[in-house]
């Protein structure tokens, strides 16, 4: 439909010029074409930008009249400004093909098609298209320059009757793929050997032979055996022995398409795993995500509820740290297949990563109808899970939070489902909890911690205490433990146990112990500066900061800058952290141990540690834990798991310390059965720096 801009207010007017402008420049980009017009009074010229390409003129540069013509070779001016001057004079239509030098060098053909525009009989302008045509231009000659070779061609050509679709000509390739002999396919037509060819698809392939447009088409063809294949095939309208004809150059695509055909496979399977978990098949992340908002906008519509229920397995990092994670695959997979059992077509179960399982439960009547659900799906865990040699009890805590009840936002669903859900945890595991405010409120105490947490971090509100270490034989010191008090300007100090677990879990640990790794190095080098026997510094690693990448360099700088002798050292990490990566520890911490810091095993006899493990770690010393002194000598079991500990170090060729120790008699124990090194309240509790000067002053 033409734009009628005569009714249109100016602007409007404007607005529709730039868009149909607009959608021309789009036409002669996809047609490679590109349009021009020269004032024929001035000779400047205007281009449209497909035109600067194909010249390859920057579109910021003047063009004009004589642009065309510096472009055009020699050989070819002449004829161009010959021809030019004769369509401004008889009102011709101006048709020329030739060759351009772009202005990167490159040669190309051009069709050039232009028309005169007069007014009273002055010719105003020249207006025209310039079309790149060097493919076409190139076949052509090639066509011509390589006939006598294209008998022998490997690709089918044939050339048949523009009107009655005959076959005029075909090359050994031809009549080879298609197992007729010459003589048997110059007696057919295109359509018996192109038996899907319709007379519609005729038709649009003639039309554009017509207006001497190349066509490119795919079809299949047919051999006499009548097994079928596909072919790309090349055409263009030529003259062959004085009457009109097409010639086609025909390809076997055959593998092309095979390949095609398992690209669309694969598009579709990378579609499918961009919304599904890979491991269990469930939606994923993104595709639960979306699911919620609509269950949110139906729900909504409906008026209806529905349940958001946030799964996670019981202890599930352990089956994956003792058996590998091939185990704990299989432990996934079939926790999806019991719980997708149990739910509708309707329902969404989705695995978020990790051991994180969502359900969205659809148009539920009341809570008691999630409950129920949440229940069978604890239910469901309760058959132990057989892996090979492995009998697997496993179990899972459910958080459920209710939309509208709750919240009608997509964003706090999930938040107070996953709260209920650690509320479950608190609760014992293999249980689910509804949410409530009360958990929310005990959240945002856990958010307020952690900023707070962060303040003290930035502002170093932390101190360093010291516990002393003495060997009970001789009655002296032989070192001591770093231990971090929070000292909050407003609350006043802050036990370990309060922060110590949130810090471990958001990763802040690291920054705090290396707070407590510069003051302690600060002061234990300044106290053998002043002449004092502090012995051995013992800082607690933590694995998150054994497993930093920057944690070594941090270590040997802090040394190096507080001239800290790497001998006054030892490293105390805990068996339990040990164990959670045994292969890594091992690695880091003979790195340790050759810079020549001690390395002691903390709280050992409660982590189940390997013995092959001990081994192979360099250490130095184990740390008796102070649940196995605490009712020593009354109790018979802690006894023996002394001893035992006790025998091991031995056995390994390794110090021992007890720490915990408070009574003489815990003391005359130890002392008895050769553990000489002692920690504990007996001697001191853990003291700040200025205490702890002064008590070593006494020495």
């Amino acid at each position: 439909m033409p734009i009628d801009i005569q009714k249109d207010s100016p602007e409007l007017a404007l607005k529709k010029l730039k868009a149909r402008e607009s959608v021309m420049q789009q036409l002669e980009a996809i047609a490679g074409l590109g349009s021009w017009e020269v004032d024929l009074q001035t000779n400047q010229s205007t281009w449209s930008p497909e035109s600067y390409k194909i010249y390859g003129i920057d579109p910021n540069e003047e063009v004009n009249i004589n642009t065309f013509f510096s472009a055009i070779l020699p050989e070819y001016l002449q004829e161009a400004q010959g021809l030019l001057q004769k369509a401004i004079k008889t009102k011709q239509l101006l048709k020329y093909t030739c060759k351009i030098k772009r202005s990167d060098g490159e040669i190309r053909d051009i069709l050039i098609n232009g028309r005169v525009i007069e007014e009273d009989g002055q010719s105003l302008k020249l207006i025209g298209t310039t079309q790149d045509i060097t493919e076409i231009t190139t076949i052509q000659k090639e066509a011509e320059e390589l006939s006598e070779l294209l008998e022998h061609s490997s690709n089918e050509i044939y050339i048949i009757d523009y009107n009655s679709l005959k076959y005029l000509y075909v090359n050994k390739g031809a009549h080879k793929a298609l197992g007729y002999t010459k003589e048997e396919l110059l007696t057919k037509k295109i359509t018996e050997i192109n038996p899907y060819l319709t007379e519609k698809e005729i038709d649009v392939i003639r039309k554009k032979l017509h207006n001497h447009h190349t066509v490119l088409n795919r079809t299949i063809h047919r051999r006499k055996d009548n097994s079928e294949y596909y072919v790309q095939s090349y055409i263009y309208k030529l003259s062959y022995r004085g009457q009109d004809a097409a010639v086609i150059f025909d390809t076997d695509i055959s593998e092309i398409i095979a390949l095609e055909q398992e690209h669309i496979k694969q598009s579709k399977l990378l579609e499918h795993q961009a919304y599904h978990d890979t491991l269990t098949e469930l939606p994923n992340r993104t595709l639960f995500e979306d699911r919620l908002q609509q269950a949110i906008i139906i729900s909504k519509r409906n008026n209806e509820d529905f349940a958001l229920l946030f799964i996670d397995l019981d202890q599930f990092k352990k089956i994956n740290d003792s058996l590998g994670h091939h185990v704990g695959d299989k432990v996934l997979i079939e926790t999806a297949q019991r719980f997708q059992r149990l739910l509708r077509e309707e329902d969404t179960l989705s695995r978020l990563g990790g051991d994180e399982f969502t359900i969205i439960l659809k148009n539920i009547k009341d809570e008691k109808s999630a409950a129920t659900v949440a229940q069978k799906l604890l239910n469901s865990m309760k058959t132990p899970i057989n892996m090979a040699a492995h009998t697997l009890h496993i179990s899972a805590s459910i958080g459920i939070s209710i939309y509208p009840n709750d919240t009608t936002s997509q964003e706090d669903l999930i938040k107070f489902a996953d709260t209920a859900m650690y509320k479950a945890k608190d609760e014992g595991r293999n249980n689910f909890q509804f949410y409530s405010a009360d958990m929310t409120k005990n959240a945002f105490e856990k958010v307020i911690m952690e900023n707070s947490l962060r303040v003290a971090i930035k502002e170093k509100q932390f101190e360093v205490f010291y516990q002393p270490q003495y060997d009970a034989i001789e009655n002296r010191i032989v070192g001591m433990e770093a231990l971090v008090r929070w000292i909050h300007p407003h609350v006043g100090i802050i036990s370990p146990t309060e922060f110590i677990p949130l810090a471990e879990e958001n990763g802040l640990i690291i920054a705090i112990d290396e707070i407590v790794m510069q003051k302690a190095m600060q002061q234990f080098a300044q106290w053998y500066t002043n002449g004092l026997n502090p012995g051995k510094l013992a800082l607690n690693l933590s694995m998150k900061q054994l497993a930093d990448n920057n944690f070594m360099t941090h270590l040997l700088r802090t040394m190096q800058q507080h001239h800290f002798d790497p001998l006054w050292l030892e490293l105390e990490i805990t068996e339990g952290q040990m164990m959670q990566n045994p292969e890594q520890s091992v690695k880091k911490l003979k790195r340790l141990s050759k810079l020549g810091i001690e390395i002691a095993i903390d709280d050992f006899g409660t982590g189940y540690s390997s013995l092959s493990y001990l081994k192979k770690l360099p250490l130095h010393k184990l740390k008796i834990d102070k649940s196995f002194i605490d009712d020593i000598p009354d109790d018979s079991d802690d006894i023996a798991i002394t001893k035992a500990i006790i025998a091991i170090a031995k056995s390994l060729n390794l110090k021992l310390i007890a720490e915990g120790v408070e009574t003489q008699e815990q003391k005359s124990f130890l002392i008895k059965h050769e553990c000489k090194l002692i920690q504990g309240y007996l001697y001191s509790k853990p003291i700040n720096a200025k205490e702890m000067q002064k008590l070593l002053s006494e020495f």
